[in-house]
């Protein structure tokens, strides 16, 4: 997807939300590493952009920052503690209340309705039925998906499918928001909405990391860290 174009955002407030201390990953100790010795952080209220040649780790950081997957050596710490140590129960509960995630694939249930879809994020946080279902239905027509609301995933389109997802995400008005590859398979429309809707979570105070290998949408971004094949990474300010 090229050649989105969308009107840069106002500034938002700094401090530091999601990091790493000297983070290393490998998914075998025969292997060298994905992720060697990456010490970076990202401040509250922008977006960052992890990017990278295909290999270079892009997912798994991702997967490491929200607390999916543990890492082989350092830690990620939120708010300066170290949430990557916590017993597995505690990490679960720290993403359903503080946490969306945007899949590359929007990776919704085929077998249940779009609403339904939407709406898990917000029970499995806690949330009333009642109250997830009023809050879906708001981001569904804010994302014009709404009409849809009865369908199956497997009768919308890739680009509903997508806003769906995001819908899912935002459901809980979560502290932080990752995405990996989320304009991916998008046309311009579509992928400018998405990224619209990231960075408006953004600039009400929330943190959100997306990996991409766009780079018009990097050069949307707030802070770009590069990766490459050998496991390290350079953060840069993208827009100071």
């Amino acid at each position: 997807m090229t050649g989105v174009v969308l009107e840069p955002r106002a500034a938002a407030p700094v401090g530091t939300a999601v990091g790493t201390r000297s983070l290393t990953f490998t998914y075998r100790a025969a292997l060298p590493p994905v992720i060697c010795d990456l010490t970076v952080d990202v401040p509250v209220g922008t977006t960052t952009a992890l990017t990278g040649p295909s290999g270079s780790g892009k997912s798994t950081l991702l997967y490491l920052l929200a607390l999916m997957i543990r890492p082989t050596g350092g830690e990620v710490v939120w708010d300066a503690v170290p949430a990557s140590r916590l017993a597995d129960a505690a990490r679960s509960r720290l993403r359903a209340s503080q946490v969306g995630f945007v899949f590359q694939d929007a990776l919704l249930d085929p077998s249940r309705s779009v609403l339904a879809n939407v709406c898990d994020s917000g029970l499995f946080a806690g949330m009333r039925r009642k109250d997830a279902v009023a809050r879906a239905r708001e981001l569904m027509a804010r994302f014009g998906v709404d009409h849809r609301e009865d369908h199956k995933p497997g009768e919308i389109s890739g680009g509903q499918a997508q806003r769906v997802a995001i819908c899912r995400a935002l459901l809980t008005n979560p502290r932080v928001v990752f995405a990996d590859e989320p304009t991916g398979n998008l046309d311009d429309e579509s992928a400018a909405i998405v990224w619209r809707a990231l960075t408006d979570h953004a600039a009400n105070g929330a943190t959100v990391i997306v990996a991409t290998h766009d780079r018009s949408l990097v050069a949307l971004a707030d802070h770009e860290v590069r990766l490459d094949r050998s496991g390290g990474a350079e953060l840069r300010a993208v827009r100071p």
